[in-house]
């Protein structure tokens, strides 16, 4: 595996789902701020009692698509008021057994973004939509994550890692916080900090590569402040581009 650089914190876990084992973890139960990869809580848990049809509205449908696909916050932030805001995470963690996955810091209770969350935490998610979930949910998600836009609405391109690595069957769900410019929700430095890294750039890969989404690939990164968000995501590349993951197609150079 490519070395951490030193200025980096960094969380992995991949775990092949035909083995059932655990391919590499490296501080794996670290927590970061989730950013963006939340959202995966807060789509399964807009569906967990919608069952047994999981019927969803034309509304929710186009909401939910642009929230998965293209990492829309505006539709985070709908989800989040209208699902009881950190009880998403408080429910989420319960069903699903997660064991490092906590709500916003107590500075900062409306930011979905702060949520607590851990590499090994988000393959458990993965596992569960794609080992557990009722039929329904599982084709729901995955065909959205199998087909993320080149660039969010915000404009940031989120083809970094997974998507730059591996070709051509691939499912994402990347994150990105406080890179200017960024939707990413920078802390009020002035507040309290809690123990979670709120200051930090970071820039997350989640999702799986492979026929039958055979690998769950998670790496979780923070970045000093201030790094620029196009060498951040040529480090996050770098990172994933070392990993073991069996049966991955690795994308042509150029």
């Amino acid at each position: 595996m490519t070395a951490v650089p030193p200025d980096v914190t960094a969380g992995i876990a991949v775990f092949d789902r035909q083995t059932g084992e655990f391919v590499q973890q490296s501080n794996a139960d670290h927590q970061f701020r989730s950013a963006s990869v939340v959202k995966l809580l807060i789509v399964l848990d807009f569906l967990w009692d919608r069952g047994p049809q999981y019927d969803v509205p034309p509304a929710d449908q186009a909401r939910l698509e642009v929230m998965l696909r293209s990492s829309d916050d505006d539709a985070a932030s709908y989800y989040w008021d209208e699902l009881g805001g950190a009880q998403i995470v408080e429910r989420m963690v319960e069903r699903l057994g997660l064991t490092h996955t906590a709500g916003p810091p107590a500075t900062h209770p409306g930011f979905w973004g702060y949520v607590a969350i851990t590499a090994a935490d988000t393959v458990r998610i993965y596992r569960y939509i794609l080992d557990r979930a009722p039929q329904p949910v599982r084709a729901y998600v995955m065909d959205l994550l199998h087909r993320p836009t080149r660039y969010g609405t915000d404009g940031f391109d989120q083809y970094f890692g997974i998507a730059s690595v591996f070709d051509p069957d691939f499912s994402l769900k990347q994150g990105w916080s406080g890179f200017q410019g960024s939707s990413g929700y920078r802390s009020d430095r002035a507040k309290p900090q809690s123990v979670l890294d709120l200051v930090s750039e970071a820039l997350h890969t989640t999702g799986t590569v492979g026929v039958d989404d055979r690998i769950i690939v998670s790496v979780f990164t923070l970045h000093p402040s201030g790094t620029p968000y196009e060498q951040a995501y040529a480090a996050v590349t770098r990172l994933t581009a070392g990993l073991t993951v069996p049966g991955g197609v690795r994308a042509e150079a150029g």
